[in-house]
C-alpha cells in the first residue's frame, strides 16, 4: 500500500471512530436514560435491556454476527471489515458508556428527542459516508440500496416503526407519549443521516462563457482535475459564435473550479446550479 493509501484508510478509521462516539452519545446520555425506544437493532437492544436487563451493547454484538457474515457476501470484503470494527467499537462504546448515565443528560422528554436524534443520525451518517455501518437494520437498508435508488434515511424510518411501536406492548414503563418521542426521534435520525449523506454527494453545474475558452478548458482539466464538455452557444444579442463550458463537479470543488476562471478571466460569465443526480464514470451508477 502506498502512503496515501494508508493515510486515507487512517483517516476513515478515524472519521468512524468519531461517527461511532457522536452517536453512542446520542443514545447512552439522551434515549436510553429517557426511556425512549429507538429504531435498528440498538432500539430492540434497548428492549430487552428494559425487560431482561441484558446489556445493550452484548446484546448488539450477538445479534450482528449473522449480518455481518451477510454483509461480507454482498457488500464485499472491505466493507465487513469496516462493519466488522464498527460493531465492535459501537458496542464497546454502548457497554463502556451506559452505566455513566443513569439519568439523561436533560430533563425535558422532547428535548431528549430531539437531541438523541440528531447525534444519532449525525453520527451514523458519519459511518454511512465513510464505507461503514453499525450493523443490524443498517445492513439491510444498505444492501437495498446497492441495488435500488432508494434513499438510506427512508429505508430505515419504515424498518424502526415495527421496532418502536413494539416498544409500547412489550416495556411496561412504555407509554403513548414516549412512542410518539421515540417515532419523532427516528424520523429526526433519518433527516439527519439523509442530510450527511447528500451534503457529501452533492454535485454542482457549471455553464462558463468567455473570450478565452481554451484556455480555460485546459484549466479545468489539469489543474483543477475536471472533465468538461464544450457546447456551441450564439449571443442572443451580438450573434456571434461562442464556446459553452459545461462542468459537472462535487460540490466541494467549487471553489476550485471559480479560482481557475478567475485567474484567466475575471469577467467570464460563470452560472451553478445545484444538480439532483449524477450518473456515470467518476459519479453513481445507475441502479435498476
Amino acid at each position: 500500500m502506498t502512503t496515501n493509501k494508508i493515510l486515507s484508510e487512517l483517516r476513515s478509521y478515524l472519521m468512524l471512530t468519531l461517527g461511532l462516539a457522536i452517536g453512542t452519545l446520542g443514545w447512552t446520555g439522551f434515549l436510553i436514560p429517557a426511556k425512549i425506544v429507538g429504531g435498528g437493532l440498538t432500539g430492540a437492544s434497548t428492549i430487552l435491556f428494559f425487560l431482561f436487563g441484558w446489556d445493550v451493547g452484548l446484546t448488539s454484538l450477538v445479534i450482528n454476527i449473522a449480518l455481518i457474515l451477510i454483509a461480507m457476501k454482498v457488500l464485499g470484503a472491505s466493507f465487513g471489515i469496516k462493519t466488522i470494527y464498527c460493531v465492535l467499537v459501537f458496542s464497546g462504546l454502548l457497554s463502556l458508556m451506559r452505566p455513566f448515565f443513569d439519568a439523561p443528560i436533560v430533563s425535558e422528554l422532547m428535548m431528549n428527542a430531539i437531541i438523541g436524534g440528531i447525534l444519532g443520525g449525525l453520527g451514523a451518517g458519519i459511518v454511512f459516508v465513510n464505507g461503514g455501518s453499525t450493523g443490524g437494520v443498517d445492513i439491510i437498508a444498505m444492501i437495498i440500496n446497492k441495488y435500488k435508488n432508494i434513499s438510506l434515511g427512508r429505508l430505515l424510518l419504515a424498518m424502526d416503526v415495527i421496532i418502536i411501536s413494539s416498544s409500547f406492548f412489550l416495556v411496561q414503563t412504555s407509554s403513548i407519549e414516549t412512542v410518539v418521542y421515540g417515532f419523532m426521534t427516528m424520523a429526526i435520525v433519518a433527516y439527519t443521516v439523509d442530510l450527511v449523506i447528500s451534503g457529501n454527494k452533492q454535485t454542482v453545474q457549471f455553464f462558463i462563457i468567455s473570450t478565452k475558452p481554451e484556455e480555460i478548458q485546459k484549466s479545468v482539466i489539469f489543474d483543477a482535475n475536471r472533465g468538461l464538455t464544450i457546447l456551441h452557444g450564439t449571443g442572443g444579442y451580438s450573434g456571434e459564435d461562442r464556446k459553452v463550458l459545461m462542468v459537472i463537479a462535487k460540490k466541494s470543488d467549487t471553489q476550485m473550479i471559480f479560482k481557475v476562471v478567475k485567474q484567466i478571466d475575471a469577467d467570464a460569465f460563470i452560472t451553478v446550479g445545484t444538480v439532483m443526480g449524477v450518473y456515470g464514470q467518476g459519479f453513481d451508477k445507475i441502479k435498476i
